[in-house]
């Protein structure tokens, strides 16, 4: 015991200092692959950065944008549709810490692409799906865009229309590629 009681601090020290190292390895981890991630679907020279701190074994994180060599808060500019790529690619990453014994592989998306271009929608939903299959995700995905920007990804398409008496009706959509000339 006191051979272990001499070293304790040592081995404490030792552990934190690992740990910090392993947090800062997955912190370069989702930094290369969320910039990537935002370049890829807005077609901009922006990384994902992070400043990390390690008080009292706790770890914090403040994440901005780099343009230019320049700061810039993630959450002003872009209208939102930095923080909103951001939001499903850190929620992924979280996601894979739980346990797949007690947690599902299933998330829930409502209305992640609502500020981004429509053009941009595809890219982004490309990503998502992307993800979703490398880390064995299913994902459920809300948007009030046009079905035809899902469709090339999407496993199933199921659009929500009112009947005539106003109820609220679900009907799959086909995943066939529409005919030329239909609406």
């Amino acid at each position: 015991n006191q051979a272990y009681l001499a070293i304790a601090e040592q081995v404490g020290t030792a552990l934190e200092q690992l740990s910090e190292e392993l947090f800062q390895q997955f912190l370069n981890v989702v930094q290369q692959k969320l910039t990537l991630a935002l370049q890829e679907i807005l077609e901009q020279p922006i990384a994902l950065k992070a400043d990390s701190d390690f008080k009292r074994g706790t770890a914090t994180v403040d994440f901005y944008i780099e343009r230019d060599g320049k700061r810039e808060d993630i959450l002003r500019g872009q209208g939102g549709s930095v923080a909103n790529i951001l939001s499903v690619g850190l929620r992924l990453f979280a996601l894979t810490t739980l346990d797949e014994k007690e947690h599902r592989r299933f998330l829930v998306l409502d209305e992640q692409d609502c500020w981004l271009k429509p053009e941009l929608v595809p890219r982004f939903v490309k990503m998502i799906r992307d993800a979703g299959q490398a880390l064995g995700f299913q994902i459920l995905m809300i948007s009030h865009h046009d079905v035809e920007m899902f469709r090339k990804y999407a496993d199933k398409i199921y659009e929500l229309r009112h009947d005539a008496t106003g109820t609220v009706v679900a009907a799959e959509v086909s995943l066939a590629a529409p005919h030329p000339g239909s609406a």
